[in-house]
């Protein structure tokens, strides 16, 4: 039953919308001129890879590709006549306790890309059957004016149901000692130098904090799924801090855990719908565990 439920909530956090600035847009039409084209919004491959690895871990799942190609075959390409063949890939995704799905690819031989983009396309159209990234396909083509180059000159918003939802509001209040600011969107701030010592701080806390915690706080700050995307040293900060603070919050409760009744600290748990301290789904559900483990310590803990 366990097992299943930890599926359900697998299988859930792979639908969730990438981050904004993961999202692309590609042009798939153009006009009679050229001035305008029609994009849709797509994701690269490292992204789903990186969910996967994120929400199953790298050890949870797997992927196997199988090419054929198709040859001769003869089409008109830019009104001439050319001999030409297919490549065609089919990629199979196993998710270990939930199953397998595959999807294919197609294109071209004469493509210099063929094989690069028979295999991304592949790959997502599997991970769609596992509902990741499947939301693309009901965001509707939109008309835009192209640069010189055909590419957009501006890219639409994303709708709203498109867009990752925030665990917390921006405004959450700290577990256990306040980070020096509030969280923003990434999307908002323009990228800069990085700090891979900080990268590597924040990284260091995935564990003590689990998994859900972790992804979270990365969500609610900086709206991105991994501390390697976050955009500049100014919200690696940021993100450092409510990170810190988090791991304080939670020193803290395995702390006052051991010196109280079993039965209570499970008590306080189940009253928050927390499985494990490994499932703490967000800020303020740990700030109040916090509060209420605090209250229910020995005199000598609550000082």
């Amino acid at each position: 039953m366990e097992q299943t439920q930890n599926n359900a909530e697998a299988l859930l956090r792979l639908e969730e919308p990438f981050s904004p600035n993961e999202v692309k847009w590609r042009v798939f039409a153009t006009n009679h001129d050229g001035r305008k084209g029609r994009v849709k919004p797509y994701a690269d491959p490292r992204s789903y890879t990186d969910r996967l690895n994120e929400v199953l871990t790298v050890s949870g799942w797997t992927r196997e590709y199988s090419v054929h190609t198709i040859s001769p075959i003869t089409r008109l390409k830019k009104d001439k006549i050319i001999q030409t063949g297919k490549v065609l890939v089919t990629c199979t995704i196993t998710v270990a306790g939930i199953g397998s799905h595959s999807g294919s690819g197609e294109k071209w031989a004469d493509d210099e890309n063929a094989m690069t983009s028979s295999e991304a396309q592949a790959f997502k159209r599997a991970c769609a059957c596992f509902g990741l990234g499947r939301y693309f396909y009901r965001v509707s083509a939109v008309w835009v004016d192209l640069d010189e180059f055909h590419q957009p000159k501006s890219v639409p918003s994303l709708p709203a149901w498109a867009l990752p939802k925030s665990s917390l509001s921006a405004k959450q209040p700290n577990a256990a000692g306040k980070p020096d600011q509030q969280p923003r969107s990434s999307s908002a701030v323009a990228k800069g130098p990085l700090d891979a010592s900080v990268t590597t701080k924040i990284e260091g806390h995935r564990q003590e904090l689990g998994q859900t915690l972790y992804q979270s706080i990365l969500t609610m700050v900086a709206q991105v799924r991994s501390a390697r995307d976050i955009p500049n040293q100014q919200l690696q900060q940021s993100v450092l801090n409510w990170i810190e603070s988090a791991a304080r919050g939670m020193a803290q409760v395995r702390k006052i855990a051991a010196e109280i009744p079993e039965t209570t600290f499970y008590s306080i748990l189940d009253s928050h719908g927390v499985q494990s301290l490994a499932k703490v789904p967000n800020f303020g559900v740990l700030k109040k565990l916090v509060e209420e483990m605090t209250q229910a310590a020995p005199s000598k803990s609550a000082a």
